[in-house]
């Protein structure tokens, strides 16, 4: 029940992605990418679909080929998410999706080539209405500036994201995001520091190339935790090499320890030792699986003594507390005469969760049309 999150966020202007905002406030938003080949259009659209399940507000496809672009325009017409077309070398892949109604063209000013190609593309998102990603990556820096700082640095990738600011700047073009992101977490922390103190345009977090799924997510979650605890970013994408579902279950994951944003539940529960009463481990695995289709916030504390399990409870939606046979419940901190058979609590709690969930978005639909007839 600890709603409200103590980051004071940085002030942006905002663009839309598609229906989603970005920026000036607006909820940060987690994206993810596809890995399928782009020109097998069912197997994208089944991995789009499968994004949408969990979450996604926006999801970025590669685009390296013309055959792409063509198979892009059919997964667009099957996409219920905002797409964001990424783009590298070719220049007119970019101005051919954008005829396809692409919501976003993510470029990499390190390969897209000369100042009047970024211009062409410029011409055609405005022509368009569609928002730019500029997309700066420590490993694919402009030679001029690779050889100017020898390794990539805070202050190279700043460099390079600067002179495309500053193009579109002078093409009096406003509507972008920008990225610099790095694969170590000093270098992409402490460049979006410096990048956060020249612009005012939205940011778009990342740790490019984390690694695997744990490794990844960890990476992600210190990097990404710093800025945004500093309250540096509008929207972000966690790279694992993994499905990228997980993707998406991490940066909500993120957002929610940070109080920023929550989708489903957050579930608290305890390591476990000797003085467990049932088994938590097991109850929990339980329920993330169970569970996975609420996208209700709620706190649930799983505690398997009477050592932290009161104190968790008072401040949970759903709070259990173990003990010797029969364990405690609780709702909305409020100890109930109602108690949980140890070994059968996994039915009992998913139906008690369930019930609670479904009781909130009723309050809240009521809230929204009280709202709505004013």
């Amino acid at each position: 029940m600890h709603n409200e999150s103590p980051i004071i966020r940085r002030k942006s202007t905002r663009i839309y992605v598609g229906k989603v905002p970005i920026g000036d406030g607006a909820p940060i938003a987690v994206q993810s990418m596809t890995n399928t080949k782009t020109t097998d259009v069912d197997a994208t659209v089944a991995q789009i679909r499968a994004l949408e399940r969990v979450g996604v507000d926006i999801v970025r496809v590669s685009v390296p080929t013309m055959d792409a672009a063509e198979a892009f325009k059919l997964i667009k017409q099957q996409s219920n998410v905002p797409l964001v077309a990424d783009i590298h070398f070719d220049y007119r892949i970019a101005l051919k999706v954008a005829e396809y109604g692409v919501d976003c063209l993510r470029i990499n000013p390190g390969n897209i080539g000369s100042e009047d190609r970024i211009r062409s593309v410029v011409d055609c998102a405005r022509h368009h209405n569609i928002p730019i990603r500029i997309g700066i990556n420590g490993g694919s820096l402009e030679k001029d500036i690779q050889e100017k700082y020898g390794e990539p640095t805070p202050e190279a990738l700043l460099e390079s994201a600067m002179r495309h600011v500053d193009i579109l700047d002078r093409l009096n073009f406003d509507q972008f995001k920008v990225s610099v992101k790095a694969s170590d977490v000093f270098l992409a922390v402490n460049s979006y520091r410096l990048l956060a103190k020249q612009i005012n345009n939205p940011l778009h977090l990342g740790i490019t190339e984390a690694g695997g799924a744990r490794s990844g997510s960890v990476k992600s979650a210190v990097g990404l935790g710093l800025l945004l605890s500093e309250g540096i970013g509008d929207t972000l994408r966690i790279s694992l090499a993994a499905d990228p579902v997980e993707e998406v279950k991490v940066g909500f994951d993120i957002l929610k320890s940070l109080r920023i944003r929550s989708r489903g539940i957050n579930f608290i529960a305890c390591p476990t030792c000797s003085r467990q009463e049932f088994d938590v481990i097991g109850t929990v695995n339980a329920l993330e699986q169970r569970l996975e289709d609420l996208i209700t916030p709620m706190d649930v504390s799983i505690i398997g003594c009477v050592v932290n399990g009161p104190g968790e409870a008072l401040v949970s939606t759903i709070g259990v507390t173990g003990a010797h046979n029969k364990s405690g419940f609780y709702e909305d901190g409020v100890r109930q005469k109602e108690r949980f058979d140890n070994e059968k609590m996994i039915d009992q709690l998913e139906a008690k969760i369930r019930a609670k969930a479904s009781m909130l978005d009723a309050n809240n639909r009521i809230v929204i049309n009280m709202l709505d007839d004013k």
